[in-house]
C-alpha cells in the first residue's frame, strides 16, 4: 500500500489511477449518496478537477483504495474559484453560505474535496490506515506549496477521525444537515503538518 501525489500535468505518470479515482468518486458520490453531480455511466469529474488542484490516493496492487483533491484558495478557473467560496458567493446549489464564516483567498490555505474511501476497505485498521496516509499526502502538497492550513467541507464525524489519527482537525463553520443524504456536514480546518501517531504504511 502507498500513497501517490500528481497533478493533472502529472497524472499520466501513474496510469489510470485518476480515472479509477473519478469512477471511485462516481461509486460513492453519484451511486450512493445520490448527488447531483456532473457525471456519466463510469466517472464523476466537476468543474474543479482542473489545472489548479492537485490529488492524493492510496494504491494497493494497482488498485486504488483512497483519495482526496486539494486546490488553493486562490484559485481561479474560468468562472470558478475553489468549492467554498464559490458556495459562499453563491454559486453552488446544495452548501448554504453559513457553512463558511467568511471568504478565505490566501496561498496559505489550501481546500480538500472529494475524500472517498472504497467500500473494499472492510478491516477498520485499513480505513484509518488509508485515510491517514491520504490526508498526509494532501498535507505535503500544501506544505510544498508554502500552505500551513488545510480547511475542508466535510461530515462533522470527520473530525474525530482525523483526531484519532493524530490530527489537530476543528470545526470552522456552522454545521448543516443535507436533506438529499441525510448526512450532517460542517467545515473543518487543519493545520498542514504531519500526524503526530500516523499509522505506517505496510
Amino acid at each position: 500500500m502507498h500513497n501517490i501525489t500528481f497533478d493533472l500535468s502529472t497524472l499520466h505518470e501513474h496510469g489510470t489511477a485518476f480515472f479509477d479515482y473519478l469512477r471511485l468518486r462516481k461509486t460513492f458520490f453519484v451511486d450512493t449518496l445520490k448527488w447531483d453531480v456532473p457525471h456519466n455511466n463510469d466517472y464523476e469529474m466537476d468543474q474543479y478537477d482542473n489545472p489548479t488542484a492537485w490529488y492524493s490516493l492510496v494504491i494497493e496492487d494497482g488498485k486504488v483504495l483512497a483519495g482526496a483533491r486539494v486546490m488553493p484558495t486562490e484559485s481561479v478557473w474560468g468562472q470558478h474559484t475553489y468549492m467554498l467560496r464559490d458556495a459562499y458567493q453563491g454559486k453552488l446549489g446544495g452548501i448554504p453560505d453559513r457553512a463558511m464564516p467568511s471568504e478565505i483567498v490566501t496561498p496559505l490555505v489550501w481546500e480538500c474535496t472529494r475524500l472517498v474511501l472504497s467500500d473494499e476497505l472492510r478491516e477498520h485498521t485499513k480505513r484509518r490506515r488509508c485515510l491517514s496516509m491520504v490526508v498526509e499526502g494532501l498535507s505535503e502538497i500544501a506544505s510544498d506549496h508554502g500552505a500551513s492550513e488545510l480547511v475542508t467541507l466535510s461530515t462533522v464525524s470527520l473530525v474525530r477521525a482525523l483526531r484519532q489519527l493524530g490530527f489537530p482537525a476543528e470545526r470552522l463553520g456552522e454545521a448543516y444537515r443535507d436533506p438529499g443524504d441525510g448526512r450532517n456536514y460542517a467545515v473543518l480546518k487543519m493545520p498542514v503538518a504531519a500526524s503526530t501517531h500516523a499509522i505506517a504504511a505496510e
